[in-house]
C-alpha cells in the first residue's frame, strides 16, 4: 500500500473507499440476494475457467463476506482433479507465496492469520484475487496491505482474475490508480466478466 494522505478523520480517500465498500458488502451477502449471487457467481467463474484451461489454479481462503471460490469451485466439475494452490502471506517481510492445496482440510495459518495449506510452493498459472472494490479497466481495491500486487508485479506473465460482487465496481474518479497497483486481465461477479 502506498502512502495517501489522510483527511480530517486520518482517513485517506482510498482507506474510506474500502471502508464503505465492506460495509456495503456485508449487507448484500447477508441479504436475501445473497445466495442467488454465490450461485450465479460460481456460474460465471466456472465458465471463465473452462475457457482459460489452468494448468494449476490459485485460489484463497474467503473471509468475512468474500465469494467463497474454494467451496464453490471443488465440486465443480470444471476444475475437477486440477492441481490447486493457496496463498501463504508473511507480516516480515511482507510478501506472499502460494502453496499446493490437496482440496482437504486446511491445516496451516498464515502470518496474517488466514487458513493456508501447509503444501510445497508453487507458482499457479492462474489466479483468483478477491476485490473489495474494483475498476472497469481492471485495477482492484484489495484490504490494504499489497500482498496480492507484490506477487503480480513479481510474476507478470500469470493470468490474473479478480472476483467480486457486482455492486463492488467503483467509477475511476473514486479510486485513483497509483504505481503498485497491477491491473487484472478480468473480474468475474454473478452478472458477468468486466474487462
Amino acid at each position: 500500500m502506498g502512502s495517501e494522505p489522510g483527511d480530517a478523520a486520518g482517513l485517506s480517500p482510498r482507506q474510506r473507499l474500502r471502508r464503505r465498500l465492506l460495509a456495503e458488502r456485508e449487507a448484500f451477502a447477508a441479504s436475501a440476494e445473497g445466495p442467488a449471487a454465490q450461485a450465479a457467481l460460481a456460474t460465471q467463474l466456472s465458465a471463465v475457467l473452462a475457457q482459460l484451461e489452468p494448468q494449476c489454479l490459485g485460489l484463497y481462503s474467503a473471509v468475512r463476506s468474500e465469494f467463497n471460490a474454494m467451496v464453490a469451485l471443488t465440486i465443480d466439475a470444471t476444475t475437477a482433479g486440477l492441481p490447486l494452490a493457496l496463498p501463504f502471506s508473511r507480516r516480515v517481510p511482507r510478501e506472499m507465496h502460494y502453496r499446493t492445496w490437496d482440496g482437504g482440510a486446511l491445516r496451516a495459518v498464515d502470518e496474517c492469520g488466514i487458513p493456508a495449506s501447509d503444501g510445497a510452493e508453487v507458482v499457479p498459472d492462474v489466479v483468483l484475487a478477491p476485490c473489495v472494490g474494483f475498476t472497469r479497466a481492471g485495477y482492484r481495491l484489495g484490504y490494504g496491505g499489497g500482498y496480492f500486487d507484490r506477487w503480480l508485479a513479481a510474476h507478470p506473465h500469470v493470468t490474473a482474475i479478480g472476483v467480486a460482487w457486482a455492486r463492488a465496481e467503483v467509477d475511476v474518479a473514486e479510486f485513483a490508480v497509483q504505481p503498485h497497483d497491477r491491473p487484472l486481465m478480468l473480474v468475474v461477479t454473478e452478472r458477468g466478466v468486466v474487462g
